[in-house]
């Protein structure tokens, strides 16, 4: 697993997944195909080169979207988390006789499927879908797919930031670095984190190092290229991390 994942942090970042993390997924879990992509269900678009939507047939989808207890589940429960299959709903006769499998899905060939939400901006979400025609998954593969959630999530964030130029930084220090961003000093941040002022001083430093900067307007301003520094009070405007 581990291997799969640096793969893909060292992979050529691309619209979603690394491709040697999805070529690592379909061995760790067998399965018939794999698809990532965005679903925005309030405006009905699924968006991303792993949509397979067929224009044809979206109007189906959507038709039947919010009666699918695994299609809707994360927006109706908030349980974006969670690991799905469609056997978690349906026997396989259920299935068959559902209209979403029968007027859309069964186009696919979609019989057996594990579903996998990533986080996402309000109101859309990132699916991870493998998918079998044969054979259901088992527990051992949703448990793997728990277990990888978080470290998917790092390692398309990392592609994005890297096909978008961004710089390379830990989870966490993107997460300091946003609340930098939102004007929060050195204490703030600790007690957010749960950190101390020691400790935040010190990510701060790292973070300094890895983009070239030495201040944390400077910081904000190259990790965040497309935001302006009017987030961030005037007295941490140019002022070293140390006196924070």
């Amino acid at each position: 697993m581990l291997d799969m994942i640096d793969a893909g942090y060292q992979d050529t970042p691309g619209d979603g997944l690394p491709s040697a993390v999805a070529e690592g997924l379909g061995q760790l879990v067998p399965c018939d195909s794999i698809s990532f992509f965005e679903l925005d269900p309030g405006h009905r678009r699924c968006g991303g080169h792993g949509c397979v939507h067929k224009p044809e047939l979206t109007p189906a989808f959507w038709l039947h979207y919010w009666a699918c207890p695994p299609c809707s589940y994360p927006e109706r429960t908030g349980d974006f988390r969670s690991v799905r299959k469609i056997s978690d709903y349906y026997s396989q006769r259920q299935w068959h006789s559902s209209p979403m499998y029968s007027e859309y899905l069964s186009h696919f060939g979609v019989e057996h499927e594990l579903i996998v939400c990533l986080p996402a901006v309000p109101g859309r979400s990132l699916r991870l879908l493998l998918r079998r025609e044969r054979g259901d998954f088992g527990e051992r593969d949703r448990l793997l797919l728990a277990l990888l959630r978080p470290h998917l999530e790092d390692v398309y964030r990392d592609s994005q930031r890297r096909r978008a130029g961004a710089p390379r930084l830990t989870a966490r220090q993107w997460e300091l670095l946003r609340l930098v961003a939102a004007g929060s000093s050195n204490a703030e941040i600790g007690r957010q984190l749960c950190l101390s002022e020691g400790t935040v001083r010190k990510h701060l430093e790292n973070i300094f190092e890895r983009l070239h900067v030495s201040t944390r307007t400077a910081a904000v301003a190259r990790a965040f290229p497309r935001r302006t520094n009017l987030y961030l009070p005037s007295r941490a405007r140019g002022v070293d991390l140390t006196q924070q």
